[in-house]
């Protein structure tokens, strides 16, 4: 892979992004300033030198302004949760010391109150409801140096999974599912099985709960039954387009059967969420079916099987190429680093339109068209991220806010 040339396209987003991020109105890390500001603190860590570093931390001081200026948005995706989310990741990381136990637990109740009332309406939502929430508080948990502030965070967290216990349902033999609003436009509920708004963050939840002897016990049964419920929906076609439905109704699965690749729904979303559940289960058999569900994934480089058609991380190139080189980090099967190379290319190949940023639009849908786009989920800031970790001679973390790491 050209190392020049890739270098040279995040020379050219970071002049895009700080000639626009002045334009950003919401304040969250996957769309919106915390997330675009990542990508300044992760390229100035590259370059070893600070005035990147400096852009981010105006950024943040912006989405800080924006808050005292009556800025209300609460979620993870867009809002104040994902703001607060960075800057402890930022302290965690070491790339400022900022004193989060002072700062941030101003926004505790108002983030509590939405995680609460998210999950008596249903509201379960990785990026949009109660999951987003929880996260927050679990980052604050691990990284609070507050015995009292780490005592209300494990009080609220465990508050979460009673309310995520109370919405569940029981589908018999040791299965779990939780139904969610499939589409808005609609209003069909079913059981969604992604990782963006299903119930594969519901399992990346729970892992990462498990994790933490002060949910383990709690946290395990309703883990365990997600991950039966998400299997019983497992075609033994390893032949399959794609080997998971992307959700459940009425005791079907969706219609054709076929997901993209792609991080927000679909096969890899599924099955890395599994992969991270094995370890702190020490369930090898769900490894296995992991690594085999995700060999499968890498296999998917047609335009026809795979179905990419832009390059963001939310569902293009640099997204699968973000997951496979974790899990090739994570294991180092060949496989995946065949994978990864072949998606960054994949991404560099897609940089081609000359109204875009850096060459990349995101893909809007049939009837929207293309659009350039800055945000870490869909833009030009995540694919900043991706090709960073590529060229990277350490590891990251950053990936987390998007529960693949």
């Amino acid at each position: 892979m050209n190392k020049e040339l890739l270098e040279e396209k995040l020379k050219e987003i970071d002049l895009i992004i700080k000639s626009k991020y002045k334009e950003e109105s919401q304040i969250g890390v996957l769309a919106g300033l915390a997330g675009v500001s990542l990508f300044e603190f992760y390229y100035s860590k590259y370059l070893d030198i600070d005035d990147h570093a400096d852009i981010g931390v105006e950024m943040l001081t912006d989405c800080i302004d924006k808050i005292n200026e009556g800025y209300s948005y609460p979620t993870f995706c867009t809002g104040i949760a994902g703001a607060g989310w960075v800057l402890d990741h930022l302290e965690q990381e070491e790339f400022m010391d900022a004193d989060n136990d002072d700062l941030l637990p101003e926004l505790d109740q108002y983030i509590h109150t939405f995680m609460v009332t998210d999950m008596k309406n249903g509201n379960y939502d990785f990026l949009h409801g109660a999951i987003g929430y929880a996260f927050y508080f679990l980052n604050r948990y691990r990284n609070t140096k507050s015995d009292e502030l780490k005592d209300k965070y494990k009080t609220i967290l465990n508050e979460f999974i009673d309310l995520l216990e109370d919405m569940s349902e029981d589908a018999g033999d040791g299965k779990t599912k939780w139904i969610s609003e499939l589409s808005i436009e609609t209003k069909e509920k079913g059981y969604n099985l992604s990782l963006s708004h299903g119930m594969s963050s519901i399992v990346g939840i729970l892992t990462k709960l498990h994790v933490y002897d002060d949910f383990k016990a709690k946290s395990e049964p309703m883990l365990k039954g997600a991950i039966n419920y998400i299997m019983s929906h497992k075609t033994d076609d390893m032949e399959a387009f794609s080997i998971f439905p992307s959700w459940i109704t009425d005791n079907k699965e969706d219609e054709n059967g076929q997901s993209r690749l792609a991080w927000c729904y679909g096969d890899l979303g599924v099955a890395m969420r599994f992969w991270f559940a094995s370890k702190t289960l020490n369930d090898k058999a769900l490894g296995d079916t992991a690594l085999a569900v995700l060999k499968h994934s890498a296999a998917r480089i047609k335009q026809e099987d795979s179905l990419v058609r832009d390059a963001g991380l939310c569902h293009g190139s640099y997204g699968n190429a973000q997951m496979f080189l974790r899990m090739y980090k994570e294991t180092g099967d060949k496989e995946f680093k065949d994978a990864f190379e072949f998606w960054i290319q994949d991404g560099i190949d897609r940089g081609t339109h000359k109204e875009g940023y850096a060459g990349y639009m995101q893909w809007k849908g049939v009837d929207k068209s293309w659009a350039p786009e800055t945000s870490l989920l869909e833009g030009i800031a995540g694919i900043g991220l991706s090709i960073l970790d590529y060229l990277a001679d350490y590891d990251t973390n950053w990936d987390e806010c998007l529960m693949i790491s």
